[in-house]
């Protein structure tokens, strides 16, 4: 169907230079990044993600990381007549299954981090089937862009079909990070770190955390591969902010808010272990977990955040068919911490 719409559309996706994002986290964050970069160095840039799609001045929200081929031709093809040069998306491993993504001429593929999830009746039956959906991806574009410090990229790589660009924290790597710092300033938390490889920099990340590292290299190699200048790169790097990822609300400077998309475990446990790194004197955790997904997902948030913030509220967040409070007061999603030592709220 993919392959149809897009001869349908005058396959849009060759007129525009096309960069597809796969991984278990750090999509979201990487996409808005790029467009960004791409953005102040010139280029008229449009994003299809988790959050929206933006065609210029036109948003539209999202109702799935990577739409539907039909959806997703038709929007290329707005891009092309809105004048537009270049596309930033996420792609999904549903997406890549489904061929959601067919017919979409690709230039560049970023490959950030691999970790169990969306494996269940209504996703994928293993762990080995969402692995090699994700490493699709790399047989589809031209040139592949990987994290080398993740367990997974060799498995990602096996099949490869495209030219090889590395980035991470592993000596070699064309992008590597070394001597990395946090700071916080003014309700800001930020990292920054020196970049060596290809080219030799002092970074500042004004997003918390070595995934902000890692999600900013990938960025990096890209913009650089497209021609964008480094000082343009450093500057959006230096404010960039993007909505529901450790997203910063500014409130006040006496204490800090972060709104934040972790919807599973490894990603709860990554943002508050992250967190905990900028030495806060209380951490207080807010979350839900969706309906119709892995009840396994429930027991283990339960466990982290009782593991690792000191107050823990817990909510309704998307129950689907499910009943909220069936969710809500499930054993699983209690904190593990003995009772005199956890405090614990269900709203």
């Amino acid at each position: 169907m993919g392959v149809i719409c897009s001869a349908f559309y005058g396959e849009p996706s060759k007129k525009l230079t096309v960069v597809g994002i796969t991984g278990t986290k750090g999509k979201t964050t990487t996409t808005y990044m790029i467009k960004s970069m791409l953005e102040a160095a010139g280029h008229k840039t449009g994003l299809i993600g988790t959050i929206e799609s933006i065609v210029g001045d036109k948003v539209t929200p999202a109702s799935n990381t990577t739409p539907e081929s039909i959806v997703m031709q038709k929007t290329l093809h707005e891009m092309v007549e809105a004048g537009l040069d270049s596309v930033v998306m996420e792609v999904s491993s549903q997406g890549l299954m489904l061929d959601r993504v067919a017919g979409i001429d690709f230039d560049y593929g970023i490959f950030t981090n691999l970790s169990e999830d969306h494996i269940g009746p209504n996703e994928h039956k293993d762990f080995a089937e969402y692995l090699g959906w994700k490493a699709k991806l790399f047989t589809l574009c031209k040139t592949g862009i990987f994290n080398v410090d993740d367990t997974y990229c060799e498995d990602i790589l096996k099949g490869h079909t495209c030219d090889v660009i590395t980035y991470g924290e592993k000596d070699g790597s064309d992008y590597q990070a070394e001597d990395l710092h946090l700071y916080k300033k003014d309700g800001e938390l930020g990292i920054t770190y020196h970049l060596k490889g290809k080219y030799e920099e002092q970074v500042q990340v004004s997003l918390p955390g070595e995934f902000s590292v890692h999600n900013s290299l990938a960025a990096i190699a890209v913009a650089k591969e497209m021609g964008v200048a480094m000082d343009q790169i450093l500057e959006i790097l230096t404010h960039i902010h993007v909505k529901g990822r450790v997203e910063l609300i500014p409130i006040s400077d006496a204490f800090t808010i972060l709104i934040d998309y972790a919807h599973n475990a490894m990603s709860l446990e990554s943002i508050l272990t992250t967190l905990r790194a900028y030495e806060p004197k209380r951490l207080i955790a807010l979350f839900g977990c969706g309906g119709n997904r892995s009840k396994v997902r429930r027991y283990e948030m339960g466990e982290v955040s009782g593991k690792l913030a000191d107050f823990t509220i817990i909510t309704s967040d998307n129950p689907r068919d499910e009943e909220p409070q069936a969710i809500i007061h499930r054993r699983s999603l209690m904190t593990l911490r003995p009772a005199s030592e956890r405090q614990t709220e269900i709203i």
